[in-house]
């Protein structure tokens, strides 16, 4: 004697509203944004470097032997991580691959980073900072070409990241060629960095080294997310970047410092500016503009820019006495408007994911049922 039991089919039973109800809970809304606070924390991270490198150059470090000294810090306080916490996910290293992350380094660190702190030495921390606001700009074209990014021109959104780019790219022409008078400081400098100042002004040269700099930059971003995917291992990646970087940057030093006094750093604020470069920029943060690369994108990493930019203006004129150029904040203002122009169009890219991601359930999934038979013995039989 069979008996027919009616069921509805396994992994149906949640439908579309209970699923946005779950959505709503606080844990789904941190996963949601965290890689917006983590980049936050990351733009904060850097405003300090900028200040404390500031400091070290004052006092006679060699900007060259300190980016070697900060990724071999990297390098050693990583590493122990990606060893442990990696072993089972780490692709093996074939010839091509190293080749592609030495050419990664090259880019991040070689010439990126290289280039940037040689600025420093013509223009000031506020100039940069503002300056490196074009890299979403600059890595939203590039992605454009490699068609990592999607453009419509007949949606609105689509013409906001053009425009977005248009009014990037004109906010740093007008920082570059428009400098301006400076402003009166409001009063007396809070904090004074000592040292003998590195800065020597020559605001076109500085000008052309950022510039090379952020280009090189997008460059990185772009070519991390093609690594990312033969590599999927992000502190391994940031390793060995910093330990390729290192050496990179060991040779140029070697050949811009022939002194060996210039190698030589005492229990001071070269130290501890070393320290902080390697530990928290080199080895952290890289890891996180990894980890949200890959989940994001690296228009998306590079969005947060902004933030970083507008702390160390308010820092440098506030609490430092920086001179800030009118220059400097009519180009600033319209790089961070052409920005965000950007990031408004990049909105309807993410809410498409997000629902191309999203399990959906139509009405006739939920309310099909799949019939099962029984034999007299309590087995099930299959027609």
């Amino acid at each position: 004697m069979l008996c027919a039991f009616i069921r509805p089919v396994e992994g149906r039973e949640e439908t579309r509203e209970a699923m946005e109800t779950k959505d709503c809970t606080g844990g789904s809304v941190y996963r949601r944004f965290k890689p917006h606070i983590l980049m936050v924390l990351t733009q904060i991270g850097y405003t300090f470097l900028y200040f404390i490198t500031q400091a070290s150059f004052n006092h006679g470090m060699n900007p060259h032997v300190y980016m070697t000294y900060r990724h071999i810090v990297a390098t050693l306080v990583m590493l122990p991580f990606a060893y442990f916490l990696e072993r089972k996910v780490r692709p093996k290293l074939t010839i091509a691959l190293f080749a592609e992350i030495f050419v990664l380094s090259l880019l991040g660190v070689g010439l990126t980073l290289n280039m940037y702190f040689a600025s420093l030495r013509y223009t000031s921390p506020t100039f940069l900072a503002s300056m490196v606001n074009t890299v979403a700009s600059l890595t939203f074209v590039i992605a454009i070409v490699l068609r990592l990014e999607t453009l419509d021109f007949c949606k609105l959104r689509g013409a906001a990241k053009v425009m977005g780019t248009i009014v990037s790219l004109a906010g740093v022409t007008t920082m570059t060629l428009y400098k301006g008078s400076a402003l009166k400081n409001v009063w007396h400098p809070l904090i004074s960095i000592q040292g003998r100042s590195m800065f020597h002004e020559d605001w076109i040269k500085g000008s052309i080294l950022i510039v090379a700099s952020c280009i090189t930059w997008s460059m990185w971003y772009i070519m991390q997310a093609f690594t990312l995917k033969r590599y999927p291992a992000q502190i391994s990646l940031t390793v060995w970047m910093s330990f390729i970087g290192a050496a990179q940057s060991a040779v140029f030093a070697a050949f811009v410092e022939n002194k060996p006094a210039a190698w030589t750093i005492g229990f001071n604020i070269d130290m501890w500016s070393t320290i902080y470069g390697g530990v928290i920029c080199s080895g952290l943060i890289i890891f996180i503009q990894l980890w949200v690369t890959e989940e994001k994108g690296p228009v998306f990493v590079t969005m947060f820019n902004p933030l970083s930019s507008i702390l160390v203006s308010v820092i440098a004129y506030f609490i430092l006495g920086e001179k800030l150029y009118v220059g400097s904040i009519i180009g600033g203002g319209v790089v961070i408007l052409g920005l965000y122009l950007l990031l408004w169009g990049k909105e309807e890219d993410q809410e498409a994911k997000v629902i191309s991601e999203e399990p959906y359930v139509s009405h006739e999934e939920t309310t099909a049922f799949k019939v099962h038979r029984f034999s007299s013995d309590g087995k099930e039989e299959y027609p």
